[in-house]
This record gives C-alpha cells, sequence and structure tokens, in this order.
C-alpha cells in the first residue's frame, strides 16, 4: 500500500511532461499547407505532410468539394527511395477526381519496393489522416491504379470495416489493375527472364557471376535501366528500325516476343521489373527463396519449340516463399463494397486476363454482385481516357446512394455524357467480357 502511494505521483508526473512530447510527435506529422499542381482547379487546397510510418503524403480538397473523399493506392511498387513530393505524379494524372468535386487523399508508402500488406495499411492511415484534415466525408472511395489496384483490393479486404462492423470506405475503383495477385501476376515476367536468357546470353554474360535468373539479380548487385537496355539493344536490336537489325537480332527478338506475349513496346520496362522487382522480392521479402516456377511450363511461339524448351532455364518454387507471397497479396474475393473495374483490352504493362481471374477469384467467394468491370479498346496502362474515369466515380455514387448497380452499358452512357465535358473520346467496349488465361 505505501509503495502503491508513492508510486502514483510518479506516474502522474510523468504523463504531465510526456504529454506535451507527444502532442508536439504528433503535430510534426500534421498536414501542411502546400502549393497546389496547376492541373487541378482554381481554389483548391492542398496539404502535405508525412505520417508516422515514414510515408509522405498529399490530399487535394477542391472549393466546389461534393463530399466524397478519394483514397488513392498508386502503382509500381516504386524502387526508388520515396520523396516527400512522389505522390504529386499520381494527384496530377488523376486530376479528373478533383475537377469532378471530389477530396484526394495518397501516399506513397513507408518504403520502396514490394509489400502490398504494408502499402495496404499505409493507405488506410493515409484515409484517417484526412478525414481528420477535412472532417467527415459523406462518402470514401478507395481508388488503386495498376499495382495499386491489388494494394487497393487488398486494403478493402483487410480494411473495409472497422472493429464496430461500420464501414471505412463505401466504394472501390479499381483501373489498370494488377489482379492476379502475388502468386499469379508475376509468372510471365519469370517467363520473360529464362526465355530472353535462352535467346541472348548476356543477362547474365557468360563471364559475369553466373545466377539463377528468378533471383533478378545476385544478392547486393544493382543494374542501371541503361545497361539492360544496351544488353537488349545488343541480342535485339530493339533500339533500332526492323530493317537495320541483323537476321540474329530479328530472330530473337521475334522469338522472345511470340512467346511471351509481351509486347516489343514494354519489353525493357517488364524486363527491368524482372531484374530490380524480382531482386528486391527475393532477397529484401523471400529472405532469398524463390516465389516464381516455371519447371512445368510448355513455351510455344518460337521458331524452335522442341529445342527452346529443352535448353530454357527451369526453375522451381520454394514453397515457404509461396506461402509468404500469396499471404502479402494474394486476393481472397472475400468483398463487402460496391467494385468497379477498367481495363484496357490491349494494356501493354498489366495484361487484360488480370480482370478475369479476379473475377473468377470473386465469383468463388460468391461476391458477384459486388463487381462490376468496364473494358476500354485502348492500348495504355498508366492514363486511358478522361471521361471513362468520370464515369466510373459517378457510376460508383449513384450505387452507393441509389442501391442501383451499374451495368457496362449505363457506365458508357455515362462516359458519352463526360465526353463533352472533357473533350475526349470514349472508348469503353460494353459487350466485352475476356477470358481466363490458359496456364
Amino acid at each position: 500500500m505505501r509503495f502503491s502511494i508513492l508510486f502514483l505521483p510518479a506516474i502522474a508526473f510523468l504523463a504531465i511532461i510526456a504529454a506535451p512530447a507527444a502532442a508536439q510527435h504528433r503535430n510534426a506529422n500534421e498536414p501542411k499547407k502546400a502549393d497546389c499542381p496547376a492541373a487541378l482547379p482554381a481554389s483548391t487546397e492542398c496539404f502535405s505532410g508525412r505520417d508516422m510510418r515514414g510515408a509522405y503524403y498529399w490530399i487535394a480538397k477542391p472549393k466546389n468539394w461534393n463530399g466524397t473523399l478519394v483514397v488513392h493506392a498508386h502503382g509500381g511498387p516504386r524502387t526508388a527511395k520515396p520523396q516527400a513530393n512522389d505522390p504529386v505524379e499520381d494527384l496530377v494524372r488523376f486530376a479528373v477526381t478533383v475537377q469532378e468535386g471530389y477530396a484526394w487523399a495518397g501516399s506513397n508508402y513507408r518504403r520502396e519496393g514490394y509489400g502490398v500488406r504494408m502499402a495496404a495499411a499505409d493507405t488506410d492511415n493515409i484515409r484517417r489522416i484526412a478525414i481528420r484534415q477535412l472532417g467527415k466525408p459523406k462518402h470514401v472511395l478507395l481508388h488503386g491504379q495498376s499495382w495499386g489496384g491489388n494494394v487497393a483490393a487488398k486494403t478493402a479486404e483487410l480494411y473495409a470495416l472497422d472493429w464496430q462492423g461500420r464501414k471505412n470506405y463505401d466504394g472501390v475503383v479499381l483501373t489498370s489493375g494488377l489482379l492476379a495477385g502475388g502468386s499469379r501476376g508475376y509468372d510471365f515476367r519469370a517467363d520473360l527472364r529464362a526465355v530472353y536468357q535462352y535467346y541472348c546470353k548476356n543477362h547474365p554474360r557468360a563471364d559475369e557471376v553466373q545466377y539463377p535468373v528468378w533471383q533478378g539479380l545476385p544478392k547486393g548487385v544493382t543494374m542501371k535501366r541503361d545497361e539492360l537496355e544496351k544488353r537488349v539493344n545488343e541480342c535485339t536490336g530493339l533500339a533500332l528500325a526492323p530493317n537495320e537489325r541483323t537476321a540474329e537480332q530479328a530472330r530473337n527478338l521475334k522469338n522472345i516476343l511470340a512467346v511471351t506475349k509481351v509486347p516489343e513496346k514494354t519489353l525493357v520496362a517488364h524486363l527491368s521489373w524482372a531484374t530490380g522487382l524480382f531482386s528486391d522480392i527475393v532477397w529484401r521479402r523471400m529472405d532469398g527463396k524463390n516465389p516464381f516456377d516455371n519447371s512445368k511450363v510448355t513455351y510455344t511461339g518460337s521458331d524452335d519449340d522442341t529445342a527452346l524448351n529443352k535448353g530454357v532455364e527451369r526453375f522451381e518454387a520454394d514453397p515457404e516463399a509461396c506461402r509468404a507471397m500469396a499471404y502479402d497479396a494474394d486476393l481472397t474475393g472475400q468483398i463487402v463494397l460496391p467494385t468497379i473495374t477498367l481495363h484496357a483490352v490491349n494494356d501493354p504493362t498489366v495484361f487484360v486476363d488480370h480482370e478475369a481471374i479476379y473475377r473468377q477469384t470473386v465469383e468463388k467467394a460468391g461476391n458477384s454482385d459486388l463487381l462490376v468491370q468496364n473494358f476500354s479498346d485502348e492500348a495504355e496502362h498508366s492514363k486511358l481516357s478522361t471521361p471513362q474515369y468520370a464515369a466510373l466515380f459517378t457510376a460508383m455514387l449513384t450505387w452507393i446512394e441509389e442501391g442501383e448497380k451499374p451495368t457496362k452499358q449505363s457506365v458508357a452512357a455515362l462516359c458519352e455524357e463526360k465526353g463533352k465535358t472533357y473533350d475526349e473520346v470514349c472508348r469503353l467496349l460494353p459487350n466485352y467480357e475476356p477470358k481466363l488465361p490458359i496456364d
């Protein structure tokens, strides 16, 4: 009893001196006024800051705010160290949200590299920061772009509801999304590394340290983009006009593209991801274990498939790495929120069959009534026709507020109306449905 009497004042004293320090720490992480990028409407208010985990964020509030907040999950994963103004690129790319009257909030995540659950936690954190800054919104929408589609879909599975079962978000919009998850989303890049090395034999070169291509690079080794481009050009003549390529270069390029189905214009980009990003996944996330597998793949489309399948490097995934990848990045289809997607049929970066895989995942979970998928005839990835995004968000609000599930046809009609505002052509395909890829 004597101990308790003496101890309690000490606790009170510590609380008194700790409170100001805690308040100062919180204030250091509060949003600060920032100059908005020129792409946003006049009189928009912008704020920037860095959260307690280290993620930089930006928030934008238009003068005519409609009361709905859009929380954005960006693509990547980016392998460069996060910088304070990283989110500005995403804010400008999707300025249509602010132009339509939505508030926007997005972060660059706490660190570079792979990590879907990490990015999902940071995405949900910016939601809380934005609400503290702006006040309680009428609705909160979650928007994921590219790899951010995987992040946003995972965020919706993990954080859609709070501990009392109340909604943190009201709807999800996924554009050009990597929706096959980690277990299936990178298989084609592992195939690309193996097929490329079979034909080119310069990544690695014969006089360099040899390593299995699924590693991306040996531990601790980096490779700049221009060095990778040099190797690709040596082997395929990619940077040359077709009539300037040697017969061997033309043959190598034709075979690599035909077998992997990777478009010529994104060949270097995909090889770059299968180099630097694979190295990040394997060495920094998987403790050196292999999550990729081509042991049973039959490659077709070359001028000699028999020789290719006999001579290509083979590798088998480590079960522990597969479990880790699935836990971090795979989607379950256990969604509780209205979800609308948009994908270009000829997307050269995240192929449209990701939508078919996601559709199957959601169907198996019994939640097809919460999913509407839309497709355009574009061959782009990072930015599609502007009125298409405006139509998606309008359709989502109508679904939330009126309970009327949109159709591909109704979204296309909305897009035509929005096209009058943005003076861009709507290229939606209301009757298109992607097929599941053949494994």
